[in-house]
């Protein structure tokens, strides 16, 4: 079936409209990324443009035309290269009008003269340098990781940038082989090309926005709103995991209880208690790093889980987290400071203590112990003590449930 130029640039031009209307229309969805998408939709307009104006370049005199349809489809690009770098709080405004202002240069010296080499060599040498930068932006986005659409919308963006690298340094070559009619065979292939770039990348964008949307979703039902450590629901699913993967090596779980926070929070109010409770996060936070599992699993009560640690190391890590909470001022009220102390109890995995409730009705009971012996210590649960007896599980169970 024979598909003359204006057919497909007429297609290339309609699915640039849709894709923008598509991705305006997002922005109801997902307002945090509405400045994002605003931009992406106002490039593949631009775009859209370019193309109507490109069949037309003829009609206006001289190397207009051509020139015209050139930078309005390369400034539809830079946008497109904008929007994604906005995902990472970057831009590239200055380097997008010198791109431009060196292109209408090079049309306003070589254009009347060379119109033909520049529409079809020259003028794609800026399209592939802004869709390879659109690439590396999106492999750059960091808090994307991890994130499928990314890698699928940076190959579609690197593989058009690869198109035109080839349309600027192969083709001349293929010309001088094959003679003129390459060109025309080229100029079909680039708006097949165009078409599926059109659909392709502005989906995956959608995508990856929805996919980052759902993600900080899943981060805050797991995220504990106060201290920004994890909460409850998390931890039982991470701790979990982690004991599955650790069968052979040492873990140890360490139990937090700040000492006499009701005091403090009946004495000075719940904005000061909520000071303590950042506070020691933050403390636990910088001692523990990040292979911990740390949350806070209720009111005042924190749990640690340590992967490939003994009771030795834990017991160890568990007395510096006692030490600088002592230590850190918390919150100053009237001028008169207020600090926290708090209690620890450590259980570190057995054959016996075969699930994370186990290991954290060991190192409660061990928790218990610090209390009755004045709080501002760590306690080691004893083996025998470790699994417990069910009347002791029950109890630990019905505390914990009454603190969430």
């Amino acid at each position: 079936m024979h598909v003359d130029l204006i057919t497909l640039y007429l297609l290339a031009i309609g699915t640039l409209l849709a894709s923008c209307g598509m991705t305006l229309w997002e922005r109801r969805t997902h307002p945090g990324r509405s400045r994002e998408l605003q931009i992406l939709a106002a490039g593949y307009a631009t775009l859209a443009i370019g193309c109507a104006v490109a069949p037309l370049r003829h009609d206006l005199p001289g190397a207009a035309g051509s020139a015209l349809s050139n930078l309005i489809i390369v400034s539809g690009y830079l946008l497109i290269l904008h929007g994604v770098a906005s995902l990472s709080n970057r831009q590239y405004r200055a380097g997008s009008i010198g791109m431009l202002v060196l292109l209408a240069l090079a049309w306003a010296v070589g254009g009347t003269r060379w119109q033909e080499t520049m529409w079809s060599y020259v003028s794609a040498f800026p399209i592939a340098v802004a869709c390879g930068m659109t690439s590396r932006e999106l492999l750059r986005c960091d808090g994307m990781k991890g994130m499928q659409s990314r890698h699928i919308a940076a190959i579609v963006s690197g593989a058009h940038a690869f198109f035109y690298a080839a349309r600027a340094f192969v083709l001349p070559g293929l010309v001088a082989l094959y003679g003129q009619g390459m060109l025309l065979v080229v100029g079909k292939i680039t708006i097949y090309e165009g078409v599926l770039y059109s659909v392709v990348l502005p989906m995956t964008l959608l995508r990856l926005v929805r996919d980052e949307a759902h993600g900080q979703l899943l981060k805050e039902s797991q995220t504990d709103y106060l201290t920004g450590l994890g909460n409850r629901r998390w931890f039982f699913e991470e701790g979990a995991r982690v004991i599955r993967g650790e069968v052979s090596r040492p873990v140890s779980l360490l139990a937090f209880d700040l000492d006499q926070f009701k005091a403090i929070n009946d004495r000075y109010g719940h904005e000061t208690g909520d000071e303590v409770l950042k506070s020691f996060g933050d403390v636990a936070r910088g001692v523990l790093g990040r292979d911990a599992i740390l949350a806070r699993i209720g009111g005042e009560e924190f749990a640690a889980l340590l992967p490939r640690h003994d009771s030795v190391r834990s017991k160890e890590v568990g007395e510096a987290i006692v030490r600088r909470f002592a230590d850190a001022v918390s919150h100053r009220k009237n001028g008169v400071e207020i600090r926290g102390t708090v209690s620890i109890g450590l259980a570190q995995s057995t054959s016996e203590t075969l699930t994370l409730a186990d290991l954290l009705a060991a190192a409660d009971q061990a928790l218990y112990s610090a209390k009755s012996l004045g709080g501002n210590r760590v306690e080691l649960a004893q083996p025998a003590a470790r699994l417990g007896s069910r009347d002791d599980d029950d109890e630990v169970a019905s505390r914990r449930r009454s603190t969430v």
